[in-house]
């Protein structure tokens, strides 16, 4: 028989693991490529998974419910049609390693390995090894095949892979494993190349400059934070009488994990301002009808992001990020607009805001907003976000200080827009007059590794003059 495997795919650039969420098909059940045999829920996003072959499904490793890291083998397809094992349980992938023929080499990897694996793990894989006695077993197999991250923490600290007890699926040493290892050992967990080795001379800094990219491939963000900033633990508190307690979500475990990071990691700064809306809403109301014959609902929301896209091209430092000792400056203007689920939390992302008309903007957000709480958004539309733009105004709120998004430098949260009397100034008499505009404050959560407080008042002002001189066919 050949059979090869269903791994639990990468399906964000910053997601780490996923969860079966529901088996479309069942063990001895005809699947066709590309037809979709599962259905997984990430970070905050439910996806098919397809067939990568046509075949019988003769294995399924990961029930529902689980959750597993990314390249996790989740079943395994046997392309020739042969049958799953007689009591319809887990079958071990070492019955499918073929005997070998007399006076032949076994092969390192058996029939499932033959497989082409998916792109981060072929890229990460370590170098072939000198031939076996003998077939590899599953559990061995399973045990050599870490995790990205957990080959590169090991190569970094020096760790050898098959003296650290693993706690996974046949002896599969996960990143907890090696974490409490190295801990366990006296090493204060991971650390950069840098200080791994201390028995070792320093590298050159143009070996670890050839050395980054690699290392940046080898691993999810996410992963990386992890493994340089410390693992994300919450303290725990006392249960009291009358008290109720739940387990977090996936969605809240998730945020509660990233919000800690991005504390973690970027020093906030938060600088305010507060903007006339006088001007946009005169212009929303004449246009409202025309809008909505078009199909589209011109929120405020939509100007303030129109507005944003077309500033953030002038203050790239603002839609740019830090990475080590690295400034990037993105080359696309990619605005993620957070979406109140009601509970929880998501940002998909309007990719090129910048070349989006207002009404183009309007029905984007209209569009995400609406797949965002029916759970039918794509992975990368909730990936790849160069600034966020948060508006807790519309309940009400005065005006917030948002968490900045790993991974950029600034995030933008909008007030409440409300009537308030102002001073302004009588264009007959040039006398000062009391008069009722419509009024919020803004305010800007920077990253000040990156961004000065000179910039995001710069950037605050030029944003409050577009809004306040909004073109009329934007």
């Amino acid at each position: 028989m050949a059979r090869i495997e269903v791994p639990m795919p990468q399906m964000g650039e910053s997601i780490a693991e996923g969860t079966v969420s529901r088996w479309l098909k069942a063990i001895g059940d005809t699947v066709e490529r590309d037809e979709p045999i599962l259905e997984i829920s990430t970070d905050k996003v439910d996806a098919e998974i397809p067939a990568p072959a046509s075949g019988t499904l003769v294995v399924i490793e990961v029930e529902e419910g689980q959750t597993v890291e990314v390249g996790t083998v989740v079943a395994w397809i046997d392309t020739e049609g042969g049958a799953p094992s007689a009591d319809g349980k887990k079958a071990e992938p070492a019955a499918t390693v073929a005997e070998p023929e007399e006076g032949a080499v076994p092969a390192r990897a058996a029939a499932p390995e033959a497989a082409p694996a998916p792109a981060a793990a072929r890229e990460t894989e370590p170098a072939a090894e000198p031939p076996r006695e003998g077939p590899e077993s599953a559990e061995e197999r399973l045990r050599r095949r870490s995790t990205p991250v957990v080959r590169k923490i090991a190569e970094e600290r020096g760790v050898d892979l098959s003296k650290v007890k693993g706690s996974g699926h046949a002896g599969r040493v996960t990143k907890q494993d090696i974490l409490a290892h190295i801990e366990a050992s006296g090493a204060g967990g991971p650390e950069p190349v840098e200080a791994a080795a201390p028995t070792a001379a320093a590298p050159a800094p143009e070996a670890a400059a050839a050395r980054a990219p690699a290392a940046a491939s080898a691993a999810a963000p996410s992963d990386l934070w992890k493994a340089f900033y410390g693992q994300v633990q919450h303290p725990e508190f006392g249960v009291r009488e009358g008290d109720q307690v739940e387990p977090m979500d996936k969605i809240r475990r998730l945020t509660a994990e990233h919000m800690v990071l991005a504390k973690r990691i970027a020093p906030h700064v938060h600088s305010f301002i507060e903007i006339d809306f006088t001007r946009v809403d005169r212009i929303r109301k004449e246009n409202k009808k025309r809008w909505e014959e078009q199909g589209a609902r011109v929120s405020y929301t939509a100007f303030v992001a129109w507005a944003c896209s077309r500033v953030l091209r002038e203050f790239p430092r603002v839609n740019g990020t830090v990475s080590g000792n690295n400034l990037i400056y993105r080359g696309n203007v990619n605005v993620g607009i957070a979406v109140d689920l009601d509970p929880g939390l998501i940002v998909p992302v309007i990719r090129d805001a910048d070349e989006l008309s207002l009404v183009g903007i309007g029905k984007r957000i209209a569009d995400l907003a609406r797949r965002a709480r029916e759970r039918k958004l794509e992975p990368d539309e909730i990936q790849g976000a160069t600034f966020s733009l948060t508006n807790p105004g519309v309940l009400g709120t005065l005006v917030g200080m948002p968490v900045i998004p790993k991974g950029t430098a600034a995030i933008l949260g909008t007030g409440a827009i409300a009537k308030r009397p102002v001073v302004v100034e009588d264009p007959a008499t040039g006398a000062d007059a009391i008069a009722v505009r419509l009024r919020s404050i803004f305010s800007l959560g920077y990253d000040h590794r990156i961004v000065d407080g000179a910039d995001a008042a710069r950037f605050l002002a030029r944003l409050r003059e577009v809004l306040e001189s909004f073109p009329e066919d934007a």
